[in-house]
């Protein structure tokens, strides 16, 4: 499982609270994928600006799942491929 959303938390770079790299979010979860990962953790809402909590690593929803397609199929290719950690 790769905690992606979280593994781009940038804690107290927003003043009192956390930053984060949102930008990253679909290029980590992907490369967790061909990595061999067998799921991913996303935080997603419609509109990260105004979330609660985690909203300055949050996914857009709409981006939600044209993402989870892509790194199913990635996913599906590493498998026949083998993992990141069997090519050391």
């Amino acid at each position: 499982m790769l905690d992606v959303t979280h593994s781009l938390q940038l804690p107290g770079s927003a003043g009192g609270s956390s930053g984060g790299e949102p930008e990253f979010i679909e290029t980590l979860a992907r490369a967790g994928a061909g990595c061999g990962v067998d799921g991913v953790f996303l935080e997603v809402h419609d509109n990260p600006a105004v979330a609660l909590s985690d909203g300055s690593t949050a996914l857009r929803l709409d981006r939600l799942g044209p993402l989870l397609d892509g790194v199913a199929r990635i996913r599906r290719l590493a498998a026949g491929l083998g993992s990141c950690r069997e090519s050391r």
